[in-house]
């Protein structure tokens, strides 16, 4: 179960980047082209938004069944158990939160160029939370690219 786990996080974390990438730079360019909102920017939002969000359910059912997450005395020193412990979990948590109150806050928005901005400014903080966030093989936190 765990490594089922571990491979459905990791394997969905492309399509959460590719979906929030989608949509910010939808944003944008509906921002900075002074263009009508449309039901597919709205769209693009929702959908890098419900998949996040499945992203953060199968990360916190990781959160409690796996080996590199420990509260044991000293884990603040391994660097590894610092990170999935603390350092992951609370900026993705941060990242997922700003993602969803952007798109929240969008709704309230009445001009166009307000909904784009909205979403473009706390996807693009999310986004760049997140890849921040991530366990890149070049880290050497013990995860790969899948």
């Amino acid at each position: 179960m765990y490594n089922g786990l571990v491979h459905a996080h990791s394997g969905l974390r492309w399509i959460v980047l590719v979906l929030l990438v989608w949509a910010i730079v939808k944003a944008v360019s509906g921002w900075t082209g002074k263009r009508d909102f449309k039901k597919s920017d709205r769209l693009s939002a929702l959908f890098a938004l419900i998949f996040t969000h499945i992203q953060l359910l199968l990360g916190l059912g990781l959160y409690f069944i796996s080996p590199k997450v420990s509260f044991e005395s000293g884990f603040m020193s391994d660097s590894v158990l610092r990170f999935y412990t603390i350092e992951h979990m609370s900026l993705m948590l941060l990242a997922i939160i700003l993602i969803t109150v952007g798109f929240s806050a969008h709704k309230r928005m009445q001009g166009s160029i307000a909904k784009f901005k909205k979403i473009a400014i706390f996807y693009g903080i999310g986004l760049l939370l997140i890849l921040i966030s991530i366990p890149w093989p070049f880290r050497a936190l013990g995860a790969g690219w899948f």
